[in-house]
């Protein structure tokens, strides 16, 4: 899976120039959090929500609700924005992409070819690209089949003990537990009880 298959790619983007408040609207009016800032189709900055309500005063100002309004007016996100941003591939597969996340603590890349802005992609579109692997949704069983160690063959194993009962296999991970590892089988069947028989009867170990 590339970071193409799941970005975004119908952006609502600003320039530079921009006043916050106009900043504000946008993001109220596209229902999103954050905003890539573009200038002669170049990424050049990025403002979140975080970001702007930081430039904000504090409770604790003494300025006006007119006096507020006045300077968020007058303020134009290159002023607030970020300017390091962290930007990925669209060819990147999308572990890249989380590790990015996760390593810098970020919630967002902007997608970025050749130089130009193409994308962007977010944790959430993170989340749509697991249960999309996963199936998730599309009915059927989840078992889990522990793997033995060092042995060869073991998803044919699995493969085969499930088509000899005619089930399909709609999605399939290896996950690390410790120094073991499990198998976790979506199947196309709301039959558990078989789905579980069918491997049990092949001696596989749930």
């Amino acid at each position: 899976m590339s970071v193409a298959d799941f970005m975004t790619t119908d952006l609502v983007t600003i320039r530079p120039e921009t006043r916050i408040n106009d900043a504000v609207d946008l993001m109220k009016k596209h229902d999103i959090h954050r905003l890539p800032v573009v200038d002669n189709g170049k990424l050049v900055g990025l403002v979140t929500e975080g970001i702007i309500q930081r430039a904000l005063p504090s409770e604790a100002t003494s300025l006006s609700v007119y006096e507020v309004n006045y300077l968020l007016n007058k303020t134009t996100v290159d002023e607030i924005m970020e300017k390091d941003v962290r930007t990925i591939k669209s060819s990147s597969v999308l572990e890249e992409a989380i590790y990015q996340m996760r390593k810098n603590n970020i919630g967002v890349l902007p997608v970025v070819d050749d130089g130009h802005l193409t994308g962007i992609i977010t944790n959430n579109d993170i989340f749509d690209a697991f249960l999309n692997v996963a199936a998730y949704g599309n009915g059927g069983t989840s078992v889990t089949v522990h793997v033995p160690a060092q042995e060869i063959g073991f998803l044919a194993k699995v493969s085969e003990a499930l088509a000899s009962h005619k089930y399909n296999i709609l999605s399939l991970f290896v996950v690390k537990q410790g120094d073991a590892k499990a198998i976790e089988l979506h199947v196309d069947s709301e039959d558990e009880t078989g789905v579980k028989n069918a491997l049990k009867q092949a001696g596989l170990e749930e």
